[in-house]
């Protein structure tokens, strides 16, 4: 549920605000990983490259929750979120 002034408002009734400097360093994770299993694979490591593509992975898409809060949307426990349209 959107509050004032962007901050999300929780289920025990306060406010809280959705760090988005949180969203830009899991992405900047994601790209570290994805190059380093690049290289991996380039290197004939493929259970490094392997290990690499799934934090990979991870952090986008704990980056992805985190911008989809900021956006206000509900994130289901499933993994699929829905948008405060779709509830109503």
């Amino acid at each position: 549920m959107k509050g004032k002034g962007g901050d999300m408002v929780s289920q025990e009734g306060g406010p809280r605000r959705v760090d988005l400097g949180e969203a830009a360093r899991q992405l900047q994770l994601a790209a570290h990983d994805a190059r380093v299993a690049f290289d991996c694979m380039e290197l004939g490591e493929l259970d490094r490259a392997h290990t690499h593509a799934i934090t990979t992975r991870a952090a986008a898409d704990a980056a992805e929750n985190l911008l989809r809060a900021a956006l206000g949307e509900d994130i289901s426990p499933a993994g699929q979120a829905r948008s405060p349209a779709d509830q109503a």
